[in-house]
């Protein structure tokens, strides 16, 4: 079995890039509160289509090498680092130790999600 698939390889990327977007189109309104409600919705549309384009033809490419729990899965532990660093360094909220002991917990059953092919 060679080291590097793209298979394996292209849809963690592209899930990540994806997550960015949808970080971006979910709380990144939260920087500019006293716009208007529809403003934020326009915009979070328009943000999530980029999201859509990497989400699902890296599901696609991706259940080629994994099962779907465990893109999912692969999907959601990329979506909880990516929003620690959003809410760190853009929004200016740090996470406690709570949060990270919850993420560090998450992160451990996506392991037993691992142990096997679904």
């Amino acid at each position: 079995m060679p080291i590097f698939r793209l298979t394996a390889i292209l849809p963690i990327v592209m899930l990540v890039f994806s997550n960015v977007f949808m970080t971006f189109a979910w709380y990144g309104h939260l920087r500019h509160k006293t716009e208007a409600m529809w403003l934020a919705v326009i915009s979070s549309w328009g943000i999530a289509f980029f999201e859509y384009c990497l989400a699902v033809p890296a599901n696609r490419i991706g259940v080629a090498t994994y099962s779907v729990a465990q893109l999912k899965t692969i999907q959601e532990v990329i979506t909880l680092t990516v929003f620690a660093l959003f809410s760190t360094y853009v929004l200016r909220q740090p996470l406690g130790w709570q949060q990270f002991v919850g993420f560090g917990l998450i992160v451990v059953g996506a392991a037993f999600i691992f142990q096997g092919r679904v």
